[in-house]
């Protein structure tokens, strides 16, 4: 079943809290798919991949890339999956459907109440569809489980 965890970011910005998370992603031998909602936020995205320092590589691509299917983590603004990942980030209210993803990382701006009220109502979509879910907060040493 399609574990969906939901990240309420409070203390960094996505572009610190992204890198870590599919850096994690890559060690443990997964692929990813990053959906985000719009061109603007994707372009950000693949510089802020390119620039980060830690981890200190994080390859990845985008449709514009030449073998798309080679490209361990795939940033897109539609529903392709050309690697077959199994991991899914969706990325400021993306709502590409969870087929196929084994987990998917739901991370949301909580300093941004129309995205904590947006991502309040995947919350419940996903529990009317009886997904398994799980609530994840940053706090100052990392992320916290709650619930």
């Amino acid at each position: 079943m399609t574990e969906i965890g939901f990240y309420h970011l409070t203390r960094t910005g996505l572009d610190a809290a992204l890198p870590m998370l599919l850096g994690r992603t890559l060690q443990a031998g997964e692929k990813a798919v990053v959906s985000c909602a719009d061109e603007r936020l994707l372009a950000k995205l693949d510089d802020a991949l390119w620039q980060c320092q830690k981890p200190d590589w994080l390859p990845h691509g985008t449709a514009h890339s030449s073998h798309p299917e080679w490209q361990p983590i795939y940033l897109t603004t539609g529903h392709e999956n050309p690697a077959g990942a199994h991991f899914l980030f969706r990325i400021d209210g993306s709502e590409t459907a969870p087929d196929g993803f084994t987990r998917i990382f739901d991370l949301f701006d909580g300093n941004n109440e129309e995205n904590v009220q947006s991502a309040r109502q995947r919350w419940r979509n996903a529990k009317a569809a009886g997904l398994s879910l799980t609530y994840w907060k940053q706090d100052v040493n990392g992320w916290v489980k709650a619930g």
